[in-house]
């Protein structure tokens, strides 16, 4: 049985590739009936999931080790061969919106892959490929550089992970300690981030102007495929959240600030829930991932199907090490049809967050990439596989005894309480990008005094205790998706808006829910966010109301839960 690490990576012949893709494409175009041209286009499609394998790998395995030169090459590689890829990507696009059969092809798939190949059109042009490389290898600096962070604290080399576990130390010193330091390492390399930001804001700028559009904005949202929404209704979003999110946050925060009896609510004081300290698992890495599989064997037969698999094939690298990429996330080998979950295990209840978050993004892709014959119909948009990934969080509380022991009632407490919390958080991150991209000429001193003044607005409670860095606006560099992903992390908040309306009906019928869960996770990206919805049987959160009930509703469960 094959493992992850032994998979084999080769670089292919990307200009074989070339030519055979285009005279698959010829095929595509000239078959004669839908049966064949059908057939061309699923064979075009695996076809190009087996070209595209070893990039996913050789990115995967230079995350798990940024010090590795060999995939470090490989990445820089691959950087350089996706933006050579512009001209074939525009061909394979006007062939597939121009198909003689695509009344047949809307009648069987839906109408999605031809709106995204329409906006994507809009984005394919060669003129971009020189920018899409410098953008790919700043990145590249960017985690390498963070990644590389280490200080001594406690006896012990701590990376930023390691200084997060110990800012939830019920020994208030300790966690005063160990956040000067973790936010001394961004304030150490804070030159570099922001020359790296710098040069990211004006190549995204470039770029947008390159191609005719107002605004890297504009470009942006047709990038992340936000077909069902723009910018206009993620301002009222946001403003939802300040109406409705922020005041339950601040009430949660100051029922925090009373029950570890503090005057005063310090950055490092929020993530202790308890004086006493946060409910923590025990247990190694093997044993973690032991009572993951007992947990989705007995939640159904298709999560212990799936989770079965990922430990069979080994797919997880989750302790954190040193030159290890920060963060977590979920990839995915279509090749083979397999998730990958990667993350940095720290010690805290976030561990088992992501043996249930990344995996409701793993399971998702499991099922999907089991039933949509094509690849880009079993990935769903953003928004939606965020809501996959936060219910599973949420689903999976009947077992968290498994990890917790006696504690996981207040791990369930401090699960739900965190996860309305960090909605305001979310929407800041939105709103920073937003100003950033309005005035992309701005300095950097200008950039920092942005974010502090949002920060009054969306995390009014936030006290950085005289930390000059952090205090004057220095807090948003330490999220990667600014760096990474531009615009991409409004999709958590909505998300989250479904992941709790879950959580609410499998409090009244859990089967019922599991039921819509399972639907949504099945239709992948057929379809569009807003239908996509629908078949969660999910409200619009872009909707007041929604704000409003789903807030209220989580509020209410809170208090009970506290009582």
């Amino acid at each position: 049985m094959w493992k992850f690490h032994d998979l084999p990576y080769a670089r292919p012949d990307v200009e074989a590739y070339k030519a055979e893709y285009l005279r698959r494409l010829e095929e595509l175009a000239a078959a004669p009936t839908y049966a064949e041209q059908r057939a061309a286009l699923l064979a075009l499609d695996e076809f190009d999931t087996k070209f595209s394998t070893p990039a996913r790998l050789a990115s995967i395995r230079y995350d798990i080790n940024t010090a590795d030169e060999f995939y470090g090459e490989e990445k820089k590689f691959w950087n350089g061969v996706f933006p050579s890829m512009i001209p074939l990507d525009r061909k394979y696009m006007e062939t597939l919106v121009g198909l003689r059969f695509r009344d047949e092809f809307v009648a069987e798939f839906g109408d999605k892959m031809f709106r995204s190949a329409e906006a994507r059109l809009k984005l394919a042009d060669d003129r971009l490929a020189a920018a899409q490389v410098e953008q790919s290898n700043l990145v590249m600096e960017y985690s390498r550089l963070v990644a590389g962070c280490s200080v001594e604290f406690g006896g012990k080399s701590c990376n930023f992970y390691g200084l997060l576990k110990q800012m939830q130390n019920p020994d208030r010193a300790v966690r005063k300690a160990a956040f000067e330091a973790w936010a001394g390492m961004y304030e150490s390399i804070s030159d570099k981030l922001d020359e790296i930001y710098d040069k990211l804001v004006a190549l995204r700028v470039g770029m947008a102007e390159t191609i005719g559009f107002g605004s890297f904005t504009e470009m942006a949202y047709l990038q992340r495929g936000r077909f069902d929404y723009d910018a206009e209704d993620a301002a009222r979003f946001r403003a939802a959240v300040v109406k409705y999110i922020v005041p339950a946050a601040a009430k949660s925060f100051a029922a925090q600030k009373e029950r570890l009896g503090l005057d005063k609510l310090h950055y490092y004081d929020e993530p202790l829930f308890f004086a006493d300290g946060n409910p923590a698992p025990s247990g190694s890495r093997e044993e973690m991932v032991r009572l993951a599989g007992e947990m989705y064997r007995e939640l159904s037969p298709e999560t212990g199907e799936f989770f079965d698999f990922m430990t069979a094939h080994d797919l997880f690298d989750l302790e954190t090490r040193p030159g290890k990429r920060m963060g977590g996330y979920c990839s995915s080998i279509s090749e083979y049809k397999a998730p990958f979950i990667f993350s940095n295990f720290n010690g805290t209840s976030a561990d088992v967050d992501v043996l249930t978050h990344e995996a409701g993004h793993a399971f998702q892709g499991y099922l999907s990439m089991r039933i949509m014959p094509l690849s880009a119909l079993a990935h769903a948009n953003m928004e939606i596989n965020e809501v996959h990934s936060m219910s599973m969080e949420h689903f999976a509380y009947p077992w968290m005894e498994k990890f917790f022991g006696d504690g996981a009632d207040d791990y369930r407490l401090c699960h739900l309480s965190d996860a309305l919390r960090t909605i305001p958080y979310l929407v800041a991150v939105d709103e920073f990008q937003h100003r950033v991209f309005a005035r992309p000429g701005m300095s950097r001193e200008e950039r920092y005094a942005i974010w502090h003044e949002i920060e009054q607005i969306y995390l009014p409670w936030r006290d950085y205790d005289g930390n000059e860095f952090l205090g004057k606006g220095g807090f948003w560099m330490q999220k990667q998706h600014i760096f990474m992903y531009p615009f991409y992390y409004i999709e958590y908040a909505l998300a989250q808006l479904g992941a709790f309306e879950f959580f609410i009906k499998a409090e009244e019928d859990r089967a019922a829910a599991w039921a819509d869960y399972l639907a949504l996770c099945r239709a992948g990206g057929s379809v569009g966010y807003k239908a996509l919805l629908k078949i969660g049987g999910l409200h619009d959160p872009f909707e007041e109301e929604t704000v409003r009930t789903v807030t209220e509703k989580v509020s209410a469960k809170i208090d009970a839960m506290m009582a």
